[in-house]
Parts: C-alpha cells; sequence; structure tokens
C-alpha cells in the first residue's frame, strides 16, 4: 500500500520512537493520524507541518490533543522521503532551543552517516 504514498517517512536513530512509546494511546493515534496526512496529501496544511525558519531544512509536524500540544522535528531527504528525528510536548508559545538544536544536530548526523553509508 506504500506505492499510493505521495511521501514516505523513516525514523532516524531511536528518539522518535522513546516520545512516541512513552505517549498515551489518544496520543498515538493522533501522531499517526497527522503523519498519515503528511504522507498521503499533496498540500500539507500549515496547521499540521510547517518549515522552521532559520534551520537549514527542518520541519516540525505539529499534533494537537485537546490542550495539549507536540511537535516531531524532521527534514527531507532524497525529494519526498521525509525523516523523523526527535519529538517533545510543547509547553510554552516557544519552541524550546534545546529541543530545535537537538533536531539540528541530528540532521548533521543522519547526513553523515548517510555519506559514510552507516544507514540502513
Amino acid at each position: 500500500m506504500e506505492q499510493n504514498f505521495i511521501r514516505r517517512t523513516k525514523v532516524y536513530r531511536n528518539y522518535f520512537w522513546e516520545f512516541y512509546n512513552e505517549q498515551t494511546d489518544t496520543v498515538k493515534d493522533k501522531i499517526d493520524y497527522v503523519i498519515a496526512i503528511v504522507r498521503t496529501e499533496r498540500k500539507i496544511s500549515k496547521t499540521f507541518f510547517e518549515h522552521m525558519e532559520g534551520t537549514d531544512g527542518i520541519f516540525e509536524i505539529k499534533v494537537k490533543v485537546g490542550n495539549n500540544i507536540f511537535r516531531i522535528f524532521s527534514c527531507f531527504d532524497e525529494g519526498q522521503l521525509i525523516i523523523l528525528f526527535n519529538g517533545f510536548q510543547k509547553k510554552t508559545q516557544k519552541t524550546p532551543k534545546n529541543e530545535l538544536k537537538k533536531a539540528i544536530e541530528l540532521k548533521k548526523q543522519y547526513y553523515a552517516d548517510k555519506e559514510a553509508g552507516n544507514l540502513d
């Protein structure tokens, strides 16, 4: 069924899964729903997916469940492949600098691993 996807997703290292596995089933369901939108919709609403300005290609996948806001940082590779990095629950209006810094570093590590042939 993956051939029906406009975009594919791949998880780099375990940061996303560590975040995902800590969530309630309701939050996991919403994360799955939003990632499905990212994979299948030609034009994605900024409600769900947006470029982080000044980050050289980091995007955030946005998930809202009730009053709780969650973010998953990602980047594009090879056109329509989205690499998922770290996720977190957003507690304030501002994006935590440490989480953004981690995503930027993970992107650098991803491309270094790719260049060295260290990705599955």
